[in-house]
């Protein structure tokens, strides 16, 4: 694991978290564009682009004010250099497309990371929160600290499902923007299906990991992601007790990110490692 700050507060870094999203959700609940339908996210006066960088600018000020030293890594253009040792990763808006089209899963996520968060394996999230806007819910946790939602009635820790046959298992997974790659994507898909109990497609790979913590998905898996679509999601599910992997082994990168209960965990990753193996990872 990569070394951190001998003064590490986890938990003061969930704090910060969950208070920066809270402002950034509302900023893109309350200021979103009434016609953001008509327009496509194609060029850099796009007004879904806006937001999206509006967003991740209220997220970068704050924490300027909050974490002066620490580096921001963003999805979208910006971001800063750190000295402390930890690095947050944003992701302004994760579930762009349902943003654009008004659909409510969508999610501002953001965490702390120790470690280079562009390079597979040489990173670990050690505090996070994604925040789904619309429905309020609070998704967060901490390294050591377990995983949490908090709602306006409260918060309650989260446990995966105790699920164990592959064949009642749902799953929820995504799909990339590259037609080739979605045609590998939708072939895997066809093949897992009849093996599960269903599938599910969220748009958002944040609230797919928050979901699997949740209960409310017993696995997840997607090709193509990055740290910032991951990064707090990740931590709130191993914190609910799921195990997530990649590849080859217990660290999930951009080929390959898995997610699951213990009770089919083993199974899962094999199969869903063989289908992305042969659909998606051979036609690159």
């Amino acid at each position: 694991m990569p070394a951190g700050p001998h003064d590490l507060d986890p938990a003061a870094l969930e704090d910060v978290a969950c208070r920066v999203v809270r402002e950034a959700g509302r900023l893109v609940v309350d200021e979103r564009p009434a016609d953001l339908r008509v327009a496509s996210k194609s060029s850099d006066t796009d007004p879904v682009t806006v937001m999206d960088q509006r967003s991740q600018e209220l997220v970068l000020r704050l924490l300027a004010e909050l974490r002066p030293d620490d580096a921001v890594l963003g999805e979208e253009e910006g971001g800063r250099a750190g000295t402390s040792g930890i690095t947050w990763v944003v992701d302004p808006i994760d579930g762009t497309v349902n943003y654009l089209y008004d659909v409510p899963a969508y999610a501002v996520s953001l965490a702390a990371v120790l470690g280079d968060p562009t390079t597979p394996g040489a990173w670990e999230s050690v505090a996070g929160a994604v925040l789904s806007p619309v429905a309020d819910e609070l998704f967060h946790a901490h390294r050591g600290g377990g995983a949490w939602l908090t709602t306006a009635s409260g918060s309650r820790r989260l446990q995966v499902t105790d699920v164990s046959d592959l064949a009642v298992t749902l799953v929820g997974t995504g799909f990339g923007y590259d037609a080739q790659v979605r045609a590998g994507q939708g072939a895997a898909v066809a093949e897992l299906l009849p093996r599960v109990r269903d599938i599910r497609r969220q748009g958002s790979a944040a609230l797919d990991l928050c979901s699997l913590a949740a209960g409310r998905l017993d696995a997840y898996y997607e090709t193509g992601l990055n740290a910032w679509d991951r990064a707090a999601g990740e931590l709130v599910a191993r914190e609910a007790g799921a195990l997530v992997g990649g590849p080859d082994d217990a660290t999930a990168t951009g080929e390959l990110t898995w997610g699951a209960a213990p009770g089919i965990a083993a199974a899962f990753a094999a199969m869903v490692r063989d289908l992305t193996a042969r659909h998606v990872t051979a036609r690159h």
